[in-house]
């Protein structure tokens, strides 16, 4: 270390001064000098002697009450935790300056710092790309099938089904049924095949018909007069009429029909066998490989979006990392009451483990101290505060040497 070479030259010259002066022509200036080297070498060598006894034993003679750091090795750490745990990091002074702290503030603020950077975001993106690529999509359709499984075995179907009956009447979702049974056989009915495949179904079924008398007279008349193409063209008029019929809102047979309808459709959802053969089919619909294949193709489409997505904003330098963090912020900054609530939680969950862990602390400066060898702790005492302490071996010199002249020249006065 400098410092001890200065303390070390400063006790040389000190002591080569006073040998030099005794064989120097005696006048005052050499008295006066003589006498300041002789008390500079005594307080320079006087320090350098309890400097060193601090640390070891001077010149290695184990001369009593010397090597004073490795004699009270156990009192100086000792003493040591006992300051930590008393005066340094006492429990009270954590918790008090725990309880000013502002968590979000301060998370904030540096955290705004560093996605202010262009390259900050454009890392955060590639990141979320990464993750997004290390899914593995078939354990997660795996996983998803099997929840969704498991969930509708435990469930029980009767009450789900029973609210199912109650929306689609509440709603009027019977009624848009029947609007679009009926809209679609009127699409079909007005067809040109329609009218002919009617026709020839009607006017075969009447001439496979065997009656006799006067009925069976009549039916042959009425196929006499009666072509296929008009008898098509009389059942398409009838069968869209009926159908525009159905479709008013003031048809009493449409009335009849939606409350057969809601009349069945409750009847099917208070009955266990019929929620029981729903529960079957959606187990049974469920547990079915294309089931799991449909699912992961859905998740891979969503992962392609997703790191199109992330592609686009990585070209954009990220600014959609910036833009949640705004919102994020501004959000929370609007939530004061739900902030504060969530900073005194996690800082009371930090001050109970720092008050069930405390003492852990001590251990670990003790730990660390026992592993050491003396040599290893001198040497590491040496190098922190030895620097300060060859300071005194310089000021005893040098306050002795200005001493010994004083004296010299009281001696001489007396």
């Amino acid at each position: 270390m400098r410092t001890k070479h200065i303390a070390t030259s400063s006790l040389i010259v000190m002591g080569i001064g006073f040998i030099l002066t005794l064989f120097m022509p005696q006048n005052i200036v050499v008295r006066l000098m003589q006498g300041g080297f002789e008390a500079g070498l005594v307080g320079g060598f006087a320090d350098w002697f309890a400097v060193t006894a601090l640390f070891r034993h001077p010149m290695g003679i184990p001369i009593p009450h010397t090597s004073l750091l490795i004699n009270n090795r156990a009192k100086i750490v000792n003493s040591l935790i006992g300051a930590m745990e008393t005066e340094l990091l006492n429990k009270e002074s954590i918790k008090n300056k725990l309880r000013q702290a502002k968590i979000f503030k301060s998370l904030a603020s540096g955290a705004f710092r560093m996605i202010r950077k262009r390259e900050v975001r454009r890392n955060i993106v590639t990141s979320t790309k990464s993750l997004v690529e290390a899914i593995p999509l078939e354990k997660v359709a795996t996983s998803v099938q099997t929840a969704v499984v498991g969930y509708v075995r435990n469930k029980e179907l009767e009450p789900l089904v029973a609210q199912i009956a109650i929306s689609i009447v509440e709603k009027k979702y019977d009624e848009r049924v029947l609007d679009y049974a009926l809209d679609y056989g009127k699409k079909w009915a007005i067809k040109p095949e329609t009218e002919i495949l009617l026709g020839q179904i009607v006017h075969s079924k009447l001439q496979e018909l065997q009656v006799g008398g006067m009925k069976g007279f009549a039916i042959q008349a009425f196929l006499g007069f009666m072509s296929e193409e008009k008898l098509g063209s009389l059942l398409t008029g009838l069968l869209v009429s009926s159908i525009d019929d159905l479709s008013s809102s003031d048809s009493a047979y449409r009335e009849r029909i939606l409350r057969e309808i809601r009349v069945q459709l409750t009847t099917a959802a208070l009955n266990p066998s019929v929620t029981h053969q729903i529960k079957s089919w959606l187990e049974t619909k469920l547990t079915d490989e294309s089931t799991e294949r449909f699912i992961l193709a859905q998740l891979v489409e969503l992962r392609d979006k997703l790191l199109l997505k992330l592609d686009k904003e990585y070209d954009n330098g990220g600014r959609i990392v910036l833009s949640t963090f705004r919102w994020v912020v501004t959000t929370l900054n609007k939530q004061e009451e739900l902030v504060n609530r969530w900073e005194q939680g996690i800082l009371n969950l930090i001050g109970n483990l720092v008050e069930a862990n405390y003492y852990r602390i001590a251990l670990l400066v003790k730990d660390n101290l026992d592993k050491m060898d003396d040599k290893t702790l001198v040497n590491m005492l040496e190098e922190k505060v030895g620097n300060d302490l060859q300071w005194i071996r310089v000021n005893g010199a040098l306050c002795g040497f200005i001493i010994g002249i004083l004296l010299t020249v009281l001696h001489m006065l007396i």
